[in-house]
């Protein structure tokens, strides 16, 4: 196999040819090897490499077995905030530099039990914190458009390695945006489940804390039902799983008569760099050419409010996780630091009165899906920025106050726990891409993904973009 091909092939096609013996695991294998020394070096996406021989004999074992499941043979690098037994968990912190995982994570369990062959680890910000995949340990993962800007994040080096053909499957982790700001800014995909749908761990506390999931990335929306079905399914051990009815195949949805609520930039709530608003448009006008209907939608709640619920529980949520460093606080990031410090300040009903917020907004929005099959926002606020800044500081002229306002767009699917397509929407007037954000009631998840694939099918932007050309220059300088 040309390893240049990975760059374009779709794992559903990739995973058939592998159960079928029609491509080899060993070769596979090798092409992706290949592919990474070729490019990983230019972005750095893919951290903590295992051993190319080790892994070379790990795919002539699958080989040798014959299809095991829907991964059989698919080699696959676990975002580094997911315990992969053997391999160093960093969460991007110098704290955890050396810390070696004793056991897989039940999503990682799950993809090696259906076959594939975890190679390594993608690279993440500090703690998943901020949509820019920097860190101290593994330094900054560069975007394949320009490498003088950011990838986003938190799952940066996954949707790196995706666009450039390092991997054809990659899973990620979204709390406030971290399977979609990178997705756009890289000319994929990525998924954000419905809450629940995809289990954490069963650790800690498994009962108040509904803000973040993990979530598969890839090329193509039936790449991500591929995926999706694998890590779905509820644990036993925690108490808020969904039943989770296979998506795959994802076929594309008939269009006509669908209806879709356009939210803009939310009346102007939420800043936007210039050209992303109108390339927006220009992706759902394609869903317009399909035969839905479009139309705009006045802001259906209060901005603010939903911020202020948001920081709230996010800060609640955080420094929940980082309460055990609190004596350590000086080795932490400023960010960290920032949401420990809120969070271990909050009172009971602070905490209980943002979450009022988050049941009106949530009891809103189900209104709006008696109207629509699904809302649209843009899936960023800014166009990717120089690799060297932490954060924009300023958006369309208007001042950030916090690390993580220039993300607020994302809130809305965050904050109640909605699944979330979020979907490429083609190229600026600088040469980067950017993405939109498609949104459906809790449990519409098939729906979405149907939706997208009929998107897909018209637009293919993973696979238009000049790819060839592109990688070489980014392999090449």
């Amino acid at each position: 196999m040309d390893p240049e091909q990975l760059a374009d092939i779709e794992a559903v096609d990739l995973a058939a040819d592998l159960r079928a013996g029609r491509a080899r695991a060993e070769e596979v294998m090798r092409a992706t090897l290949e592919r990474i020394a070729e490019v990983n070096p230019q972005v750095n996406a893919i951290v903590a490499l295992r051993d190319a021989d080790v892994l070379m004999e790990e795919a002539r074992a699958a080989d040798a077995a014959g299809p095991r499941g829907a991964l059989h043979g698919m080699p696959i690098a676990v975002k580094d905030l997911a315990n992969v037994a053997g391999l160093p968990t960093t969460q991007g912190s110098p704290l955890f530099r050396d810390a070696v995982a004793a056991r897989d994570d039940i999503m990682v369990a799950r993809m090696r039990a259906a076959g594939a062959i975890v190679i390594g680890k993608t690279n993440t910000p500090e703690f998943g914190l901020g949509s820019h995949t920097f860190n101290p340990v593994h330094g900054a993962t560069r975007n394949p458009y320009d490498r003088a800007r950011s990838c986003g994040g938190s799952s940066g080096g996954a949707a790196v390695a995706l666009a450039t053909g390092m991997v054809a499957l990659a899973d990620g982790s979204d709390m406030m945006g971290s399977l979609r700001n990178p997705a756009a800014w890289g000319n994929v995909y990525g998924y954000r489940p419905s809450w629940g749908r995809v289990p954490s761990e069963p650790h800690a506390d498994s009962f108040l804390h509904q803000l973040s999931t993990l979530g598969p990335m890839a090329r193509s929306p039936a790449d991500l039902g591929l995926l999706l079905d694998v890590i779905s399914g509820p644990d036993r051990r925690q108490p808020h799983g969904m039943a989770a009815e296979p998506v795959s195949p994802v076929a594309p949805a008939a269009m006509e008569g669908v209806r879709i609520g356009w939210l803009g930039d939310w009346g102007g709530a939420f800043a936007m760099e210039e050209g992303i608003v109108p390339l927006s448009e220009a992706a759902l006008a394609e869903f317009e050419a399909l035969g839905a209907v479009v139309e705009p939608v006045a802001p259906p709640f209060d901005a603010d409010a939903m911020w202020e619920s948001w920081t709230t529980l996010r800060s609640w949520t955080v420094a929940a996780g980082l309460a055990p460093l609190a004596d350590r606080r000086d080795a932490l990031k400023d960010s960290a630091q920032w949401e420990l410090d809120r969070g271990l300040a909050l009172s009971a009903m602070e905490v209980h009165r943002a979450s009022v917020i988050r049941s009106d907004w949530f009891r809103a929005a189900a209104e709006l899906f008696d109207r629509y099959d699904a809302l649209v926002l843009p899936s960023a606020q800014v166009w990717p920025f120089d690799v060297e800044t932490p954060w924009p500081p300023e958006v369309a002229g208007r001042a950030m106050d916090t690390y993580h306002r220039w993300m607020q767009v994302v809130i809305p699917v965050s904050l109640i726990g909605l699944p979330c397509l979020a979907l490429p929407a083609g190229f600026g007037a600088q040469g980067l891409p950017m993405g939109v954000q498609v949104f459906g009631p809790r449990g519409s998840d098939a729906r979405l993904l149907s939706l997208g694939a009929a998107y897909h099918a018209r637009t293919r932007w993973p696979q238009r973009r000049p790819a060839l050309r592109r990688e070489k220059e980014v392999a090449h300088g």
